[in-house]
């Protein structure tokens, strides 16, 4: 494959296409920081020399011999080899925590998709294993068939109920609230859910920045540019990844709403590095 096939990061290209005419009001300097703080130049890098690695192949290459990560599992045998699962986690990291729930969970079985932006469909060396969701925009007839047909497959499902990184609230690193499409899907498909814990955190810096965006109201999220450069300071680091049992789809009743389920199965989440599990599995 040449070079110029390959999908490389671009943020000149970007900005134009995103700002139209306004771009040429954008400083220089501006356009340099971003190159920086998104790593360009290293990911376009990593990018060309593995160009030929798919899958759980690109997987392997990225997190062990280039970020060299010490993933440590607890309970594989919560990993199901086969059968109609969800499995939901929590979202510390921004981008490692995916991969690495895909990594591990790709040496037991292969048929998984992860439920992600569509935006990252443009990263052709993992494109066969996303479920595109577009967050920026109604769903196309298409993306709603093909979400209905993974869903009804036999395919293992991957899901962040929160859809966006965890942030600093009170002393705790918390995921936001997990929205309840993962429940509503389990109940319609007659999928089991399995929870899962990860553990991680980025920079004070990437928090502190959450939280006066916040506090001065702007809606736009800032701290998301920053993710790739939160990205490479996780290098050498541990994530460890903590698997609960299968909760059976029954066990999201009228009892309660879809939503207090998802908040439930939240908690259930974040109990399980102490075993302070909120619902019987």
């Amino acid at each position: 494959m040449d070079q110029h096939d390959i999908q490389l990061v671009d943020v000149e290209k970007i900005l134009r296409s995103k700002a139209g005419k306004s771009y040429r009001f954008i400083p220089r300097v501006a356009v340099s920081y971003l190159k920086r703080l998104i790593h360009q130049e290293e990911v376009n890098q990593g990018l060309i020399e593995m160009k030929d690695l798919f899958g759980l192949d690109f997987l392997e290459n990225v997190l062990i011999d280039r970020f060299e990560l010490d993933i440590q599992v607890e309970n594989p045998e919560n990993i199901p080899a086969k059968g109609r699962y969800i499995v939901a986690a929590n979202h510390p990291l921004g981008g490692l925590d995916g991969m690495a729930l895909m990594h591990v969970i790709g040496k037991k079985r292969k048929d998984i998709k992860f439920l992600a932006n569509d935006i990252l469909l443009e990263l052709r060396n993992l494109r066969e294993m996303f479920l595109p969701v577009n967050k920026h925009g109604r769903n196309s007839a298409e993306y709603i068939r093909m979400i209905h047909e993974e869903f009804a497959s036999d395919q293992m499902i991957l899901i962040f109920p929160a859809g966006l990184v965890s942030r600093l609230t009170g002393k705790e690193i918390r995921d936001l609230e997990w929205k309840k499409t993962f429940i509503n899907k389990a109940v319609q498909y007659q999928r089991d859910v399995i929870p899962v814990y990860i553990e991680g955190k980025n920079s004070k810096f990437f928090y502190n920045l959450a939280r006066w965006r916040k506090r001065l109201g702007l809606k736009f999220n800032l701290e998301m540019l920053y993710l790739p450069n939160e990205m490479f300071k996780q290098k050498k680091q541990k994530i460890r990844i903590i698997f609960g049992k299968a909760i059976p789809y029954t066990t999201f009743t009228k009892e309660l709403t879809r939503q207090e389920w998802a908040q439930k199965m939240k908690e259930h989440v974040y109990g399980l590095p102490e075993g302070k599990l909120t619902i019987n599995a």
